[in-house]
């Protein structure tokens, strides 16, 4: 029997919670069953809430100090997870993966510079290069079948051009995990053109049966030109304590990233996220698999819900994450009529797909990382307004 409990609604409106208190912000109405944000709607495992009440215990919140057992939990974590042997001296703590991106970009590139993204892809991607006066090359991901892979010649095509690749690993949105020979293939593309690689790893505990993550900079020599990306705010449910582990190899790629970070004091970090991490990473591998187990049956009722009710409609089976990808281009709709009839008639909040660049329109991505009967309450609102 599992000991951890998945199918509990928590009242999270009204907490400061982005997924339920923006709502009306970003979809003009505030009574919006939300599937958007990329975060779960359970509780956190008993594991950190224990760690997490015990330092609490102490009266004292001054500034922090990540201690040995702090990185010895990450380095543990890395090995036992993905099968990589990282030093703790690689290891440089952010707020969060978008903070270690964007410092790798003002660090690392220069304005003007070519850096490349596989779309469609998380949006924050767009904004770290963008907005920072780089130049935004795409590498879109074509969708064969039922399964997205990389346009090869194109990437490299694009890397002639590039100074940097953001990776997505495994893949926000279309939830791919990317085998070991794609990503060799990505690696020594990389290596031969001079590119150094970012790798947003943030969804690489929350892999499905069948499928196995491999962390870019565990490959070959790819360590030497990467930036690997860890964080537990996916798979443990702790964005808000904002905390990640950065792996850097390479000793001139790391004091020129972590030079910066210390300069904008974001080295400090947020007691209870250092808390949770060294829980989550010492003390959660049992919750974390019962998770997996709770969120592959979920990715499956979805998936069998549609292709039985909804024909029209058409999910593109993730491989790991917490998110599906629904393609609806085939019932004529436009993204503005999808939108409109998904907010008005079904009370729903998805993330529409041209979010995630203009090769996600005519796509949305749903959140699955919800209680059973959430979802079900889900489907059935797109089956009454849509079938």
């Amino acid at each position: 029997m599992n000991r951890y409990d998945f199918d509990t609604i928590h009242d999270r409106k009204g907490t400061g919670c982005a997924k339920y208190d923006m709502l009306e912000h970003f979809y003009g109405k505030a009574d919006l069953l939300p599937l958007w944000v990329a975060d779960m709607d359970f509780a956190v495992a008993p594991e950190i809430s224990n760690a997490l009440a015990e330092r609490l215990a102490h009266p004292v919140l001054g500034y922090n100090f990540r201690m040995k057992s702090y990185y010895a939990s990450i380095v543990n974590w890395v090995l036992r997870r993905y099968n990589w042997q990282i030093k703790r001296e690689w290891i440089i703590s952010t707020p969060g993966v978008v903070t270690a991106i964007n410092a790798a970009v003002l660090t690392l590139t220069s304005p003007g510079d070519g850096i490349l993204v596989q779309t469609p892809v998380y949006d924050p991607f767009f904004e770290a290069v963008e907005k920072h006066g780089r130049r935004l090359l795409t590498n879109p991901l074509v969708l064969s079948g039922d399964r997205y892979e990389i346009d090869f010649a194109d990437f490299e095509q694009k890397l002639l051009q590039s100074r940097m690749f953001i990776l997505c690993s495994p893949h926000n949105p279309v939830g791919r995990v990317w085998t070991r020979e794609e990503l060799v293939q990505m690696g020594r593309l990389c290596k031969k053109h001079g590119v150094v690689v970012v790798s947003d790893e943030i969804h690489a505990d929350i892999v499905f049966s069948g499928h196995r993550h491999f962390t870019f900079g565990s490959l070959e020599d790819f360590a030497d030109f990467s930036i690997v990306c860890y964080s537990p705010s996916k798979s443990f449910n702790l964005a808000g304590l904002c905390t990640s582990a950065i792996v850097i190899p390479d000793e001139r790629l790391r004091k020129t990233v972590d030079g910066y970070i210390w300069d904008m004091h974001l080295f400090l970090g947020n007691t209870f996220g250092i808390t949770a991490l060294e829980a989550a990473y010492t003390h959660g591998e049992a919750w974390l698999e019962s998770l997996l187990q709770y969120l592959e049956s979920n990715r499956d009722y979805l998936v069998k819900y549609f292709a039985e009710k909804l024909p029209n409609f058409r999910v593109i089976k993730p491989e790991g994450t917490f998110l599906a990808w629904l393609d609806f281009r085939q019932t004529g709709l436009t993204d503005e009529e999808f939108f409109d009839r998904m907010v008005n008639g079904a009370g729903l909040a998805l993330s529409m797909g041209k979010t995630y660049g203009n090769d996600g329109r005519g796509f949305a991505r749903i959140n699955f990382g919800c209680p059973r009967s959430v979802l079900q309450d889900a489907c059935d609102r797109l089956f009454n307004t849509f079938g």
